[in-house]
């Protein structure tokens, strides 16, 4: 749908400072209501209309469970804005980093794996279920949205690139985009961009749900040196007696509440994601049969404890 600056204005009460609720690279969102709707409203500069037409172009074609819809736009006044549906729970990094700071629960490890699961769809889809293929370029934990049953929608496609379906998929951008801690070697030294890009950093979203730690910590002898997430699952897997050490590094907020042979195995498909070479990485459609089967693994485990968490998903209820 097309809307005019009056409704947009409207909807966002005049993009009231206390209706902002997500500041990127490429504009500001406020939550706002249309035609008696909740909305997230985009309000982007004009000079990025490069990224505000790359996000129209892709979700007017795309639709899935898994990825957030975009229902219209409208531009004007030097701002060009993006109408989405309203993800009600925020971002999965918000969930992750400091969770009770910004009100929310600490994710029980059934639900990190719900999320793996749902993320791992929507990067899926649009690799391999559209007609064009899509590299989103900027998969994080601040780009993954949570509803209101903490189902997990991929979001913010202002960096998707269209590749071919040829076996030569290889496209060489122009200059290097997406965020430091998720990119992979390839992309840095020859800015080259597969759907492998996306599979990368999705290695490092799995290692954020395992660990609770952000993609790039700053160390804390050293304020100006940073530790990289994709180090310590190198560092982790490469060595000796990897269950223990990773064990050691699990996010505290699960309180020990956990099945530490599934954490595992989501550590393992977090390195082969993170390989340094393209050619050794999985695809996407790989990689879900294999969360789906962690999934019914988390429930099982769950269940086998019979309410007796002190982080309990709420997965029986319908979630």
């Amino acid at each position: 749908m097309i809307f005019t600056i009056e409704e947009i204005q409207e909807a966002t009460a005049n993009f009231d400072e206390s209706r902002k609720i997500g500041e990127g690279g490429y504009g500001t969102v406020y939550h706002g209501v249309l035609n008696e709707q909740e909305v997230a409203i985009k309000k982007m500069k004009s000079n990025k209309s490069k990224e505000f037409f790359a996000e129209l172009k892709v979700l007017c074609r795309i639709h899935h469970i898994n990825v957030v819809e975009l229902l219209g736009y409208a531009s004007g006044d030097d701002h060009l804005y993006l109408v989405y549906e309203y993800v009600q729970n925020g971002s999965l990094s918000d969930h992750l980093h400091d969770p009770l700071k910004k009100g929310y629960q600490a994710l029980s490890w059934p639900t990190r794996t719900q999320i793996a699961l749902d993320t791992a769809k929507g990067i899926e889809y649009i690799h391999d279920h559209t007609k064009a293929r899509y590299v989103h370029r900027d998969i994080k934990t601040s780009n993954i949205l949570l509803d209101e049953s903490l189902e997990a929608k991929v979001a913010d496609f202002g960096l998707v690139k269209l590749v071919g379906r040829t076996n030569d998929e290889e496209l060489v951008a122009t200059r290097l985009v997406g965020t430091p801690g998720y990119l992979p070697p390839e992309s840095v030294k020859e800015l080259q961009v597969t759907p492998k890009t996306d599979v990368f950093a999705f290695g490092v979203v799995l290692a954020e749900l395992i660990t609770g730690r952000r993609a790039l910590v700053r160390e804390s002898q050293e304020p100006k040196r940073t530790k990289s997430l994709i180090t310590l699952i190198y560092s982790i897997f490469q060595g000796e007696n990897s269950e223990a050490v990773l064990e050691a590094v699990v996010d505290e907020n699960l309180h020990g509440s956990y099945p530490m042979e599934d954490v595992y195995k989501m550590g393992e498909i977090a390195a082969w994601c993170l390989n340094e070479n393209p050619v050794g990485r999985p695809e996407m459609r790989e990689i879900v049969p294999l969360l789906s089967q962690l999934m019914t693994s988390a429930v099982e485990w769950e269940a086998s404890l019979g309410g007796n968490s002190q982080v309990f998903s709420g997965l029986f209820t319908g979630r």
